[in-house]
Order: structure tokens, then C-alpha cells, then sequence
């Protein structure tokens, strides 16, 4: 994960590190057996120190899930301001990929430390739960917009992932912010996905007879699998082709029956395995695909995946709208389609097993270049240490 390389970048340019989190329950929705077992074994990272508080496991349910959000806000207030009372911090961060009132407890700490607090917001709230059908009654939404501007307006520093992102977080800022204080920064993928030289994956074998693609990363109703299906059945018996999902959700039992009673035996479900076995899977796969679907949100919003996808350097399609079609387009490293539509998605996987093997690979090498420019991390986290070094107390939003 993102955080886990921030951690262990800080921490070896000697930095001290302290990270305030939950316990581990994702993807499962069950607080992991491994931690019941030995809580200490989780209670560092690379020479980060880890502090956890109590909270509701996220569960399989929405309600459960809206539990979870909400118990941590209260235990990581409270509790976690306990476990830290008496510490010194020049800075505190928050890995808002979801929920964003996970940062309510940084912006209270942040307040008692007198520490700058920065937010990097990797999702857009209160729209997402809209959009991932979480909350739909108008008055719900509505107060965790409130609690969106409460926290934007006391934050100091607001890093966005995305340039669409800019116009939607000025909105949620009723309280002036320099425009400084607001700062595109992207995500980058993992080390391991620039590699090269990698050991066969002991997930699928290489079959220079079949064209493969591979989908890594949550089974939910946000990635349209009704949509990829479509697209697989499309080219069954059409296409020497087979769709290697791997990862697991909230759809996923969903997926598995429906590729059962649909006999799509061109469609592999993998389920959930470790980050490591990642690399060398994409490097057997001849095309990566990133879906998300149809909605004004997710147009604005650049899956995570889609950094793992170029850095791998292998071609990318993706049926998706937005800023994630302008980068694949832009970079040269596949095509896009529009969201939600599974005959397009057939039609550009058909045309890109219609190239050779040698426009494939320079593809997937210019999609590998453009990472280099835009997403490195070594630049991304030494451009973060300047930012934590020079940062100040947004004075008019405390």
C-alpha cells in the first residue's frame, strides 16, 4: 500500500513515525485471526510505531460498513487521543482514501499538538457513498457534507489526487483557503511493479496462444463487472481470450454465480491474494484492465490501480470515463472506452489483440515512461518531506 511506502520512506530518512489506526479487518470485514492471536505482532511497521483503537468491523452489510466509518472517528478521537497524550508531532497526516471523516480525528489532534494537519484526499465525499449506493436519502448526504466542509475548513493542507478534483473540494471550503494550500499530488504504485526480471507467476502460466487479461483490485459494484461480463461473453468463441480476475468484494459472490450460470469458461476468478504475487502476474498478462462505472464522481478520479498498471509496463484498456481515460490515452499505453458499455470494451480488447506483439510492447513501455514523469516516488515523497518541513498552522480555518 501507498501508506506502507510513506512510512518506510520517512522512517529510513530518519524520521520518527507514528501511525493511529484500527483494527485489521479489510477486505474481509472481520477483524483479522492472526491479530487476535498476537496483537504485538502488529504493533510496528519497519520501525514506524502502530497505535490502534477498538472500532466495528466493517462487515459485508452497508450498515455495518456506515458502524465501522463512524466507530473509528469517535475510538481514534477519544482513545487515540489517550494512547498519544504527551507526544510532540510537526505534522499529521491522513491516508484518506475512505472514509474522509477518518480525518476528524487528525484535525481534533491536530488542534491539541498544535501540529499542521494534511489531508490527501483520494476520494470525493459525500458523492461516493451516492455513488457506491451506500446513502441515497438527500438529508444523510447532506449532513456528511457538512461534515466535509467542517473538515476541509480546518485543515491545513489539502493534497488531491486529481486535478478534476480541485473544483469539487473548493466547493466543500466555505472558509477562505490559500490557494497554496491545496496541492495536486498523485498516487504512485509500489516498487515492485517497476521490476523487471520477474520469476514466473504461480497464479496462471503463460499461454502465447491466449490473449490475457488480467482485472487486480476490489470485486465491487464501483468496477461494473455486469459490464466486463458482457464484454467476455462478446468474445467468447469470437477471440482466443480469457479475463484472469484476481481480488475480492463486496460483489464477489455475485461474480461467482454469475459466471457460473452464464458457462463463461473464459473468465478465471483467482480471489484475493498478496500484493507480492501482483507483479509477475502482470507481466503474464498481455492487457491490464481498470473499469469504474458511469458516474460524474468516478470521471473525476484516478484509480490507484491505474499507477501499478503503467509502472508495470504492460498495455492498459479501461472502460472508464474521465481523468483515468485521458491518462491512458495520454500516455500512449492502451485504450479507453466509455464506462459502462461492455460492446465497447470487447471492441477495443479485440483490437488490441489485433496488434503485434511489438506494438503491444512499445505501448506498454511508453505507458511505462509516462509513470516515470508523472508519478515516480521517490519525487512524489521527497516533494511531500518539503511539504511537511515547511508547513504551517492555517491560521483563519482553526
Amino acid at each position: 500500500m501507498r501508506v506502507n511506502d510513506m512510512v518506510r520512506d520517512f522512517v529510513e530518512k530518519g524520521h520518527e513515525v507514528t501511525v493511529l489506526t484500527g483494527l485489521p479487518n479489510y477486505p474481509e470485514g472481520q477483524v483479522f485471526q492472526r491479530y487476535k492471536d498476537d496483537p504485538a505482532a502488529f504493533s510496528s511497521y519497519e520501525g514506524a510505531e502502530i497505535v490502534r483503537v477498538p472500532l466495528v468491523p466493517r462487515g459485508k452489510r452497508s450498515i455495518q460498513l456506515v458502524l465501522n466509518y463512524l466507530s473509528f472517528l469517535v475510538s481514534a478521537s477519544i482513545v487515540g487521543a489517550f494512547k498519544l497524550r504527551g507526544r510532540r508531532y510537526d505534522a499529521m497526516f491522513v491516508y484518506a482514501v475512505s472514509p474522509i471523516l477518518s480525518a476528524i480525528p487528525a484535525v481534533l489532534l491536530g488542534k491539541l499538538k498544535r501540529a499542521p494537519v494534511f489531508v490527501w484526499v483520494l476520494d470525493l465525499w459525500p458523492e461516493t457513498l451516492r455513488a457506491v449506493n451506500v446513502i441515497h436519502n438527500p438529508k444523510l448526504l447532506g449532513l456528511v457534507g457538512k461534515a466535509v466542509s467542517w473538515i476541509y475548513n480546518r485543515t491545513d493542507y489539502l493534497l488531491l489526487q486529481s486535478h478534476g478534483f480541485f473544483d469539487n473540494v473548493r466547493q466543500y471550503c466555505t472558509r477562505p483557503i490559500d490557494a497554496e494550500r491545496l496541492v495536486y499530488f498523485p498516487s504512485w504504485a509500489e516498487d515492485d511493479f517497476s521490476a523487471k526480471d520477474l520469476e514466473p507467476s504461480q497464479l496462471v502460466e503463460r499461454d502465447d496462444a491466449t490473449f490475457t487479461v488480467v482485472f487486480a483490485g476490489n470485486v465491487g459494484e464501483a468496477q461494473d463487472f455486469p459490464a466486463i461480463l458482457d464484454a467476455a461473453e462478446a468474445l467468447r468463441g469470437k477471440l482466443s481470450i480469457r479475463w484472469v480476475i484476481v481480488g475480492d468484494g463486496r460483489m464477489s459472490d455475485w461474480l461467482e454465480e454469475q459466471v457460473r450460470n452464464r458457462a463463461l469458461d473464459n473468465v478465471l476468478l483467482l480471489g484475493r491474494h498478496p500484493l507480492e504475487a501482483m507483479p509477475p502476474l502482470f507481466a503474464q498478462a498481455d492487457a491490464l484492465l481498470v473499469s469504474l462505472r458511469t458516474n460524474d464522481v468516478f470521471e473525476k478520479t484516478i484509480p490507484g490501480k491505474v499507477q501499478a498498471y503503467l509502472a508495470s509496463g504492460r498495455p492498459v484498456i479501461g472502460m472508464i470515463n474521465g481523468e483515468a481515460a485521458r491518462v491512458i490515452e495520454e500516455s500512449g499505453a492502451g485504450f479507453a472506452c466509455e464506462s459502462g458499455n461492455g460492446s465497447a470494451l470487447a471492441a477495443i480488447t479485440e483490437k488490441l489483440a489485433g496488434l503485434s506483439l511489438t506494438e503491444r510492447n512499445r505501448m506498454g513501455e511508453s505507458g511505462r515512461q509516462y509513470y516515470e514523469r508523472e508519478f515516480a516516488k521517490p519525487a512524489l515523497l521527497s516533494r511531500l518531506e518539503r511539504l511537511f518541513s515547511e508547513a504551517t498552522l492555517r491560521r483563519s480555518g482553526r
